[in-house]
């Protein structure tokens, strides 16, 4: 009976961590500068049909699909219906996390 309870705390703890590392993980405040010199090139004037920061009706989907998904499309790039997303914003030295806090920051913004 212990094994199985070490186990289950074990598996909570793990989960718990994990959890906390998925929230961490979007800094809106640590994306700004990204955006700045890399995203606002087109989400500024809507180059590329990109979505227009602050146009609710234009990130309303995106939004509703969650910024995980978001992300996975910033990083590696996405092909859509009007427009297309060049993996990370065509900077291939923006970093994983950098990406997805410059993801939120925009989300922030367009809400």
């Amino acid at each position: 009976m212990s094994r199985f309870i070490s186990a289950a705390l074990c598996a909570l703890f793990v989960f718990a961590m994990s959890a906390t590392d998925a929230k961490a993980a979007y800094n809106a405040a640590a994306g700004k500068p990204i955006y700045d010199t890399n995203c606002a090139t087109c989400h500024k004037d809507g180059l590329m049909n990109a979505p227009k920061i602050g146009d609710k009706p234009a990130w309303a989907p995106r939004i509703k699909g969650g910024l995980d998904l978001m992300t996975i499309h910033s990083i590696k790039g996405f092909q859509g219906k009007k427009g297309m997303m060049p993996p990370r914003g065509g900077n291939i030295k923006l970093k994983d996390a950098d990406v997805a806090n410059a993801v939120a920051y925009m989300v922030q913004l367009s809400k």
